[in-house]
């Protein structure tokens, strides 16, 4: 019996719903809390910096997508990181083998010196497939929740000062940020441009994010959000998303300051859970989240390929 032909190839504009399709198919056989609307991919698809033209490659068997590799370039840190999926039942047949085989001539081009992918701990199938490509386990990172209901406290105006993201204030929080995380394992730096693409989509308003000041002077943020669920925004699972102090003000209690307003604006909105993930090398941010109650929910793996 003949094997059906493989075709990969780059991305068109006219795959554009089936690769929607391919995308809310995933996430529903194996969800990974991953926002599925036409909407938001999208979006992704125009975020800064990204060409889809180049970065994205798709498995194409007859007229159907059934998986996809993109390449996600991180210059200033000499890095990309891949996400890729195929349908369940294609799996087991080299599919995302030969995606990265076409994904490693437009790395190269990029000139970075690794190549990252981020997996479940569970998922022991992919592990060995990268394993097999030369792939090595760098990193762990581990997915917290918090019953935010259960939390007391959060009616109560914390002592930082603190006010809501203002238009205009993009640069003053990306160059926060940037102080906040230089150095951190897997961080790259912002841009104005990225964040003011990020505060613009419909999941995002500039009352998501939180500064607390010391002064005049931006010090800290925590920037929260809604999680999904079977592909869209759920009604009861919030998420922070980013939560950083400069450097010169830490030790003072900002951090947990600002968690508590950023828990406290998930839980005004309705939501009864909060998440978020930590680098589990991240000892002084995991001890803050434990203090506050959070617990581990799963764990990912991140794995490297040094590009020679």
């Amino acid at each position: 019996m003949n094997q059906p032909k493989i075709t990969i190839r780059n991305y068109q504009p006219a795959d554009f719903h089936k690769y929607v399709l391919l995308q809310a198919q995933v996430e529903k056989a194996e969800p990974m809390g991953r926002c599925v609307s036409p909407q938001f991919i999208a979006a992704q698809l125009r975020r800064p910096k990204y060409r889809p033209g180049h970065d994205l490659f798709i498995a194409e068997i007859g007229e159907d997508i059934v998986g996809y590799m993109a390449v996600e370039a991180e210059l200033p840190i000499r890095r990309v990181v891949l996400d890729c999926a195929v349908k369940p039942e294609h799996r087991g047949k080299g599919l995302a083998t030969k995606l990265f085989t076409h994904a490693m001539n437009r790395i190269r081009e990029l000139g970075v010196e690794a190549v990252h992918v981020n997996i479940k701990q569970d998922n022991m199938v992919a592990g060995k497939m990268l394993t097999g490509l030369g792939f090595r386990l760098v990193r762990q990172f581990l997915e917290l929740g918090l019953d935010i209901g259960g939390v007391d406290g959060l009616g109560v105006h914390p002592a930082v000062a603190w006010r809501y993201l203002r238009p205009g204030q993009e640069d003053e929080l990306t160059k926060l940020q940037n102080r906040a995380f230089a150095g951190m394992w897997g961080y790259n730096p912002n841009t104005v441009e990225t964040i003011t693409f990020r505060i613009n989509q419909s999941t995002c308003s500039s009352r998501d994010i939180v500064l607390a000041y010391d002064e005049d002077k931006a010090v800290g943020c925590c920037w929260t959000g809604i999680s999904c669920e079977e592909g869209i925004p759920s009604l009861r699972k919030g998420r922070i998303h980013m939560l950083g102090v400069d450097p010169n003000h830490r030790g003072k209690g900002i951090g947990r300051e600002l968690m508590v307003v950023g828990l406290a604006r998930l839980r005004n909105r309705g939501l009864r859970v909060a998440e978020l993930t930590v680098d589990s090398k991240n000892k002084a941010a995991y001890a803050l989240y434990q203090a506050l109650g959070f617990e581990v929910q799963a764990r990912t793996l991140w794995y490297e390929k040094l590009i020679s």
